[in-house]
């Protein structure tokens, strides 16, 4: 397998979403309307770069680059395009571009349209990342990265709560996937010792024999589920269609719901074939199919029935991958690739259906042909390609499915029942989206119905015809786009030869049978939609309606969890603090063994026992103290005291920082308190002080005894012989401590320094709102001061 390196081209294919992304809202300012031809030349340009290494990925090569970005974690900026990442790239900078032309058209006008392209673009970056990254840091970054600009596009009409709604649920459900995600993205790293998955793939079965490998499947398949809206998690998808129409038909047919099917494609080499593996994704997979095409032909918006046709297709995806069978990935390449492309055309159909109509209620349209034809040849080729109608990709894609479920056991008959179910109803809602609305009389309702501009109809039209050219040019589809896909999602050269013509065989008769069984479901489908709607009613709660339980429970839990740690009192807040710190270090000592041993008294001079009585004097005076003053002006006494220590072991510069230090805490403090009552210093009886006392000694024998661990390690001078050896070089400075507080650790000290002008701030407005309420008279002898 050939590899070659891209650095130049791919960097630049990966970066330029991001850089049309800068000047979209510069663009629109001054372009209008044509801005959107202009930034479609970003995701263009990506796509012809990618398209240039088609011929290294279809001879079986991969094209690798990146950078070192965290070498002392083994975290690289790291990519690698085989024929998974190939197909996927192309997908979404192909139709990103029909997508930016498309937004240019359908929201032209709209005050926030640069706001917009600006987002779409972000996730068109982040997407492309995504399918690229080879390094698994680098993947999950890209992989949140969508999920933050899918929120920011799903609730880009933020005025209206439901978009509020569909994102916040869209984040919430997608970004806890994505921390599942990343720590089985940890436990691969830390327990397998795998950093890219070109090391994973490259691993064998390191995975599927590692004693975490359980933990590993959990954790990746609820990053995919959730990204994938299988159910239970699917709700976040229809809930979507909040966002401009765009957004639906590109981030939730052709890119970001197929994230997780990419990395379980990505992944089925080095976790599949495992019972965990075939059993759990078929079960998701087969309940998702059929469950998410009924509830398509239930619904009546034409977006909503869309999306759940999406949650249908993922479900068949994720049930073949489960399969995991060298027939089953073909077929759900096959279907992934059919998928983007006539779901990504209904989808801006339905836009175009809305922008002429201004509705997209199956009830309220009809008739609509004669007055937008180009819209309708869109929508029956794309829904020719659903349904599975040859010569289209979509009938490619649904005979390879039913030859690799052709098995006689019981399990691949439940199987294969689900998949003919499933692709009926969806057979059914296809033609409902592509024929109601535009066959019949046209309905009152609707005024002056016209045919979109240009950018409008351009993309649906596109995405059909290509789902026509690639049945028609099977062998060249095969060669440079599903059959490299295949082969990497399999580990092993696939051999793709189906082609539009049909062959009498038991797949073939499988695929008449569920065209028969989807028409009947589409003459059925007001007695099957109101008797769906009957049962939801009755059966009442769901995951939606879960999901507010969710979001309920855990704002009133945090409410409750706030007030009794938030309490307002200063004093509780310190003892919570002193208490952690004093358990964090006590308890690792005691029950690691870790104490320290007993330590040498040193011979000290003196003058040096005079410094140490200082500051047990200063203790015992901060105790005993009858006023708070006195405590303050007592507590100076160690800092005075420790700057003397700094004084005679030869550090003037550390002691008189110290002196400075001490001077200014103490004038500050006695500043403040003399705005406050200054006696009684602690008015509390001893069983309310006892315990602080215990606290306070408990702390600082934690301190005492982890500074004596330390310092009994042996001493390690290399941080020493660094700062010895660079301060006069880089910095060139004599004093080593002033080069290390203002060279190597100037940023730390930059902050400290704004930690002590806020607090001097801080003090200052205290002061001041004391005095101002002192100092206001009251305007009526009768009144008082608060």
């Amino acid at each position: 397998m050939a590899e070659i390196e891209a650095t130049t081209g791919g960097t630049l294919a990966l970066a330029l979403p991001f850089l049309a992304a800068a000047i979209a809202p510069i663009a629109k300012r001054f372009l209008g309307a044509h801005a959107a031809w202009l930034l479609a030349l970003a995701p263009a340009l990506a796509f012809a770069i990618l398209f240039t290494f088609l011929p290294t990925v279809a001879d079986g090569g991969v094209v690798q680059f990146g950078y070192d970005w965290i070498p002392a974690f083994d975290v690289r900026f790291s990519f690698r395009i085989d024929g998974l990442a190939s197909t996927f790239g192309l997908l979404i900078t192909g139709i990103g571009t029909l997508i930016v032309l498309y937004s240019g058209g359908y929201l032209k006008g709209h005050r926030d349209q640069g706001r917009f392209f600006s987002f779409i673009l972000m996730f068109m970056g982040s997407m492309l990342g995504l399918v690229l990254a080879d390094d698994l840091m680098t993947l999950f970054v890209y992989w949140e990265l969508t999920s933050i600009t899918s929120f920011l596009l799903i609730g880009f009409d933020h005025d209206r709560e439901r978009a509020r709604r569909g994102a916040i649920q869209a984040l919430a459900i997608t970004g806890g996937g994505g921390l599942a995600l990343l720590a089985g993205f940890i436990l691969i790293r830390e327990l397998a010792g795998l950093n890219s998955m070109s090391e994973v793939l490259a691993a064998g079965d390191a995975l599927r024999s590692s004693p975490a490998y359980t933990a590993i499947f959990v954790l990746v398949i609820c990053g995919a589920f959730t990204k994938s809206a299988q159910m239970p998690f699917h709700v976040w998808l229809p809930n979507a269609m909040e966002a401009p129409t765009p957004v639906s038909a590109y981030l939730h047919s052709a890119t970001m719901v197929k994230a997780g099917v990419y990395l379980l494609l990505r992944m089925q080499p080095a976790l599949g074939e495992t019972v965990l593996w075939t059993t759990v994704l078929p079960i998701f997979g087969a309940v998702t199919l059929v469950m998410g095409a009924l509830l398509a032909v239930r619904a009546t918006d034409i977006k909503i029935t869309l999306a759940y046709t999406t949650v249908s297709s993922l479900g068949l995806l994720v049930m073949l991958i489960g399969v995991g069978t060298e027939a089953a990935l073909i077929g759900a390449v096959l279907y992934l690739i059919a998928h983007s492309l006539f779901k990504g055309g209904l989808f801006m159909v339905a836009g175009s259906v809305d922008h002429g109509a201004h509705t997209r209620e199956l009830d309220r349209l009809g008739g609509l042909a004669r007055y937008m034809p180009i819209t309708f040849t869109a929508a029956l080729l794309c829904a020719l390609s659903m349904g599975g109608i040859t010569p289209f990709v979509g009938f490619l894609a649904k005979e390879e499915i039913y030859h690799a479920l052709e098995h006689p056991d019981a399990w691949h008959v439940f199987l294969i029942a689900a998949a003919i179910l499933g692709n009926a109803l969806m057979f059914a809602a296809a033609f409902i989206v592509a024929l109601k609305p535009f066959v019949g009389r046209l309905p009152e309702t609707i005024h002056h119905p016209h045919e979109g501009g240009l950018t409008i109809w351009l993309g649906p039209l596109v995405l059909g015809v290509a789902g026509l050219v690639g049945a028609l040019f099977s062998e060249t589809y095969h060669h440079f786009f599903s059959g490299p896909m295949a082969s990497s999602a399999i580990g092993a050269p696939a051999g793709i030869e189906i082609s539009w013509v049909p062959h009498l065989n038991l797949a073939f008769a499988l695929s008449l049978a569920t065209i028969g069984l989807g028409i009947l479901i589409y003459l059925a489908s007001n007695a099957i939609r109101a008797a769906t709607g009957r049962t939801l009613a009755a059966i009442g709660w769901g995951p939606d309606l879960g999901f507010d339980q969710a979001m309920r429970g855990l704002l009133r839990v945090s409410f409750i969890a706030t007030r009794r740690l938030q309490s307002g009192r200063l004093d509780y807040y310190m003892t919570v603090t002193i208490a952690v710190i004093t358990a964090g270090l006590l308890v690792p000592m005691i029950f690691a063994g870790a104490l320290p041993s007993e330590p040498k008294v040193p011979e000290l001079r003196f003058y040096e026992w005079i410094v140490l009585a200082l500051i047990l004097v200063g203790i015992v005076a901060v105790v005993i103290a009858k006023n708070r003053l006195t405590a303050i002006v007592s507590l100076g006494i160690q800092g005075f005291a420790t700057a003397l220590i700094f004084m005679l072991l030869g550090a003037p510069d550390l002691s008189f920082t110290q002196f400075m230090v001490e001077t200014l805490s103490v004038v500050i403090l006695a500043l403040v308190m003399t705005r406050l009552r200054l006696s009684p210093a602690d008015h509390r009886p001893w069983r309310e002080t006892l315990p602080d006392a215990a606290l306070a000694t408990a702390g600082g024998a934690g301190f005492g005894l982890f500074l004596l661990s330390i310092t009994q390690r042996p001493f390690d001078p290399v941080l020493s012989d660094f700062f010895e050896r660079y301060s006069y070089a880089i910095a060139h400075g004599h004093n080593i401590v002033n080069v290390i507080i203002v060279d190597f650790r100037g940023v730390d000290t930059m902050g400290e320094i704004a930690v002590v002008m806020t607090t001097g701030l801080a003090v200052l407005a205290l002061i001041r709102i004391r005095v101002g309420r002192r100092d206001r008279a009251p305007a009526d002898p009768t009144e008082t001061t608060p």
